[in-house]
């Protein structure tokens, strides 16, 4: 097993452990927003015990390997509609709403500020916990075999994080049904309009038809009317010239 302090050096060690979450809420209970998708930069201080100002320190540090792990700062348009649609649902205390930018966290990312944080209890215990997992679930059997309880909880833990990501992919994939949902909606409502429109007009179609069968009707009539007028003409014929 490599020593705790070959992940606080080496990136590639730490990119090689970023997909297990899972030994966060192994180590303690990490707290999310709403969408169980982000924390914010004060509830990542408070799961590892440290200030906010660490925090932020460490993410200038290093925001580039976390930006790649699902850091960001949120600004303008995007922080506003993140506070309209997550943080109103959420009582963050002290949250200074005037704020003109909020950095939030992934599971991923906080993972990896646990594997750069130095002195946090919670960030070593996590790192020592990573470690031992990935430890007793890549050694030879034949070598060090690890006992059946820590090879089932290093499988379980694998499967947890696994099953993280997959939770994570589906909350993304919400908003994208949502929106869809909404057009589908809207596209029966059109639907629903023309069906009333295609009546309206079916309906205007058998007034204008029974209009036009009477009109024919009456033409008809007159026709004869006409006809009989023209047969009495031949029969009596008008005398020329006037009476004697």
């Amino acid at each position: 097993m490599p020593p705790e302090s070959a992940l606080l050096e080496s990136r590639a060690l730490r990119e090689s452990l970023a997909a297990r979450t899972g030994v966060l809420d192994k180590v303690k209970v990490l707290a999310m927003l709403p969408d169980g998708l982000h924390v914010t930069t004060r509830m990542v201080a408070e799961y590892f015990e440290v200030s906010e100002e660490v925090v932020r320190q460490l993410a200038a540090r290093h925001r580039s390997e976390l930006s790649s792990n699902g850091m960001t700062t949120l600004r303008g348009a995007d922080l506003r509609r993140f506070k309209r649609d997550i943080l109103s649902r959420y009582a963050v205390a002290g949250y200074p709403q005037a704020r003109s930018n909020l950095g939030v966290f992934t599971r991923r990312a906080v993972l990896n500020v646990a594997m750069l944080l130095r002195d946090s209890p919670v960030a070593r215990e996590v790192r020592r916990y990573l470690l031992d997992v990935e430890e007793s679930f890549t050694a030879p059997r034949s070598r060090t075999a690890p006992s059946p309880e820590r090879s089932l909880e290093a499988r379980m833990t694998v499967v947890e994080s696994c099953l993280a990501d997959v939770g994570a992919a589906l909350r993304d994939l919400g908003p994208v049904l949502r929106r869809t949902s909404d057009r589908l909606d809207r596209i029966d409502e059109r639907l629903d309009g023309m069906d009333r429109r295609i009546a309206f007009m079916d309906r205007r179609l058998d007034s204008t038809n029974q209009v036009v069968c009477a009109m024919s009707e009456r033409m008809a009539g007159m026709d004869v009317r006409l006809r009989q007028f023209q047969e009495e003409t031949v029969r009596c014929p008008r005398p020329r010239g006037g009476r004697r």
